[in-house]
C-alpha cells in the first residue's frame, strides 16, 4: 500500500502535462543571492514532511557538477525529535528565469520545482509544484509574524494556489 500511495504522489507531482517550462510570478532568480538557509515556515507539505518542526532547505551551489545540492532537515513530531534529513539535488531547467528546477530526491527521478513568487529583498518565497497539490512557503528568518505569513499566503492565492489546509511548520530555535 505504501507503495501504491508514493506511485500516486510521484505521479500526481510529474503531472501528465508534456509542458517543458512552467509559468511562474518570478522574472529572474538570482541564484547567489536564492542559495543559503531558508526556513520552512508554512506549506501543503508532502507525505514526508509529517510532524515537521524546526524545518529547513539549504541550498548549495555545486560549481564542480553545476547543480544545487539541497540538504531539507525536521525534527519529527517536536523540538527534541529524530532529526531526519533528506539530502536531494537539483538542476536549474530554464535558465532564462531560473525559477524551473528539477529536483531529484533519488535517482533516476527529476520532480518539477518552481520559484513561483521571491521577496524583492529575498527573505521569503514560495515554491510550488506545477500540479499546485504541495506549495511551500520559506523565509530566511525563523520568526516571521503571523501578519506577514497571512499576507504572504493572499499573494499565494493571487498565484492560483489554494492555501487551504496549507499548515504552520512549528520553529524554536
Amino acid at each position: 500500500m505504501k507503495h501504491i500511495c508514493l506511485i500516486m504522489m510521484l505521479t500526481t507531482i510529474l503531472g501528465c502535462s508534456s509542458k517543458s517550462d512552467y509559468q511562474t510570478k518570478v522574472k529572474y532568480v538570482d541564484l547567489d543571492r536564492f542559495m543559503g538557509q531558508w526556513y520552512v515556515i508554512a506549506g501543503r507539505l508532502t507525505s514526508f514532511e509529517d510532524g515537521a518542526h524546526n524545518a529547513l532547505e539549504t541550498y548549495t551551489w555545486n560549481k564542480e557538477e553545476e547543480r544545487i545540492d539541497v540538504d531539507f532537515t525536521m525534527r519529527v513530531d517536536s523540538f527534541k525529535g529524530k532529526l531526519k534529513s533528506i539530502p536531494q539535488k537539483a538542476w536549474v531547467h530554464n535558465k532564462k528565469t531560473n525559477a524551473h528546477w528539477k529536483i531529484s530526491p533519488f535517482w533516476p527521478l527529476k520532480l518539477n520545482y518552481l520559484i513561483v513568487e521571491v521577496a524583492e529583498d529575498y527573505s521569503w518565497t514560495v515554491v510550488g509544484v506545477p500540479g499546485q497539490e504541495w506549495v511551500w512557503i520559506m523565509a530566511k528568518e525563523w520568526n516571521i509574524s503571523d501578519e506577514k505569513l497571512k499576507m504572504i499566503l493572499n499573494r499565494t492565492k493571487t498565484l492560483g494556489y489554494s492555501v487551504r489546509d496549507v499548515r504552520r511548520v512549528p520553529h524554536l530555535w
